[in-house]
């Protein structure tokens, strides 16, 4: 037997929290949004700068606000020195908050 979709049962009951909000809300009554949110752009790093810079960054992580690069190409790495703000500027808006607001480059 196949199934069918049936719009009416499918529709939600009164009181049931969706799972994206109630994770939302989790994360926002135990403080953990912040660690969140760097974490996830450590891990989505070549979705937000794209892969031919994100192939070239050895270790990506952030502190205090503070986004920190190692990048093995001594060119790229002076290239993105000028670009800080930008780097900033694109972070921020992928997360849609001020999450950071220096870059070092080690």
């Amino acid at each position: 037997m196949y199934y069918r979709f049936d719009k009416e049962k499918a529709s939600r009951r009164p009181g049931i929290t969706p799972l994206k909000e109630a994770i939302d809300q989790m994360l926002d009554r135990y403080k953990l949004r912040n660690r969140f949110d760097q974490s996830y752009v450590v891990a989505h790093w070549d979705k937000i700068m794209g892969s031919a810079i994100a192939t070239r960054t050895k270790k990506v992580y952030i502190k205090d606000g503070t986004l920190f690069l190692q990048i093995e190409s001594a060119p790229l790495r002076n290239e993105l020195f000028r670009a800080k703000s930008k780097i900033i500027e694109l972070i921020n808006r992928e997360m849609g908050s001020a999450l950071v607001q220096d870059v070092v480059f080690v």
